[in-house]
């Protein structure tokens, strides 16, 4: 089967641009033709299997003068918010992107198209190509588009409802879609998330034993992503000052923030370590060298960092979101996992101020108690394979 796969944002910097490339590298080894739409700036070099056929969509060029148009406000490179651009900008947005579209399209000849982000891409795709069969991906920020902006978001539902299938990563999503786009229950597919155990495994002696706590966080280097919140949380903690350590994996989201948290993290009574943007094997390392993964984002769906840590052996700590405890509790019964109450919200993804000194308290109590539990993340979630999805997605096809 040839398969192509579309996104709008780069295919490596984001769980969503991780999850996409997992689904292609799955299906190149399961024997499928593939190909990738994806938008880059002209430096980027994205790595696919080989024999994998890449149609760039550059930004900051002539044809798109602006940067890559990111799902989340904050993205870990230069990017231009969708609030942010203008009927003009989406219209060149569209006409660029269909170009390249038509020819992967001409070329390629796609059995099936998998495009990523119930959004404004998607959309256009569906309108263009109405005698191919198309599924979309919802990865959580494009509920969050719909809800908060308003570019096109009468044409950007009325396609979206136009797709053949529609994969969620759990129920809160299933919900959302069928709610937000008025889409077709019967469309809507759980497909849960996956992880690259080749990668993400138990590295037996690893693990210290050296009376210090070591904590990781892997994502956005953001305020919404909870890191503030997790910084300010450890004045909470009882420990001595050498006790513990706090590891910080990803790249800046807004530099204005990523200077705050440098400050708070100078200021913090215990260490904080800045690891940078990660390749995923030298993420795994630093998970098998971590007793807890934090992750007190405000706003997520599934989020791939949980399952990564767990098969790492880590204990987790996590922000109840919507749905997550009904789905670990399911795919990984017993899971040493502990959740924080959310802080109150508004416009849906911004956090009421008042909230956040009880939401840390919170966060500091559960870290502690997590500490406390003897047992490490020895949960078996091998079950949670990228080739379970893309088995799913081809079901239905």
């Amino acid at each position: 089967m040839n398969i192509l796969s579309i996104t709008a944002q780069k295919p490596e910097s984001t769980g969503s641009g991780i999850y996409l490339t997992e689904l292609v590298k799955t299906f190149a080894a399961q024997g499928h033709k593939q190909a990738v739409i994806a938008g880059i700036y002209e430096d980027d070099s994205p790595q696919f299997p080989e024999g994998t056929t890449f149609y760039p969509v550059c930004f900051s060029s002539e044809r798109l003068p602006f940067h890559i148009a990111g799902m989340s406000d904050e993205m870990p490179y230069r990017s231009t918010r969708y609030c942010d651009m203008t009927d003009d900008m989406a219209e060149q947005f569209r006409k660029a992107f269909l170009e390249v579209v038509d020819r992967a399209a001409e070329e390629f000849r796609p059995d099936l198209i998998l495009c990523h982000h119930l959004y404004l891409l998607t959309a256009c795709v569906r309108e263009h190509l109405p005698n191919h069969r198309i599924y979309g991906f919802c990865h959580n920020t494009d509920l969050r588009q719909m809800m908060k902006n308003p570019l096109w978001r009468d044409y950007i539902a009325e396609q979206i409802r136009g797709l053949d299938a529609v994969f969620v990563p759990q129920s809160a999503q299933a919900e959302g879609v069928a709610r937000i786009y008025g889409m077709d229950p019967g469309k809507i597919h759980i497909s849960g998330t996956g992880y690259n155990h080749e990668i993400f495994h138990r590295t037996e002696g690893r693990r210290r034993r050296d009376g210090v706590l070591r904590l990781v966080f892997a994502g956005k280097i953001a305020e919404k992503k909870g890191v503030m919140s997790l910084i300010r949380c450890l004045r909470h903690l009882p420990y001595g000052r050498g006790a513990l350590i706090l590891r910080l994996a990803g790249g800046a989201g807004n530099e204005e923030e990523y200077r705050e948290i440098e400050r708070l993290a100078a200021a913090s009574p215990y260490e904080v370590e800045f690891l940078g943007k990660l390749p995923q094997e030298e993420l795994a390392k630093v998970y098998n060298d971590s007793d807890i993964f934090v992750l007190p984002s405000f706003f997520d769906g599934l989020p791939l960092t949980v399952i990564e840590a767990l098969a790492c052996g880590d204990k987790v700590v996590v922000t109840d979101f919507p749905g997550i405890q009904d789905w670990l509790g399911k795919e990984a019964p017993g899971a040493p996992v502990f959740y924080v109450s959310m802080p109150q919200m508004h416009h849906t993804d911004e956090v009421v101020a008042e909230s956040l000194d009880a939401f840390e308290r919170e966060l500091a109590d559960k870290i502690k108690e997590c500490a406390e539990l003897a047992m490490e993340g020895r949960t078996d979630i091998t079950h949670l394979s990228w080739k379970n999805i893309c088995e799913r997605i081809l079901e239905i096809s």
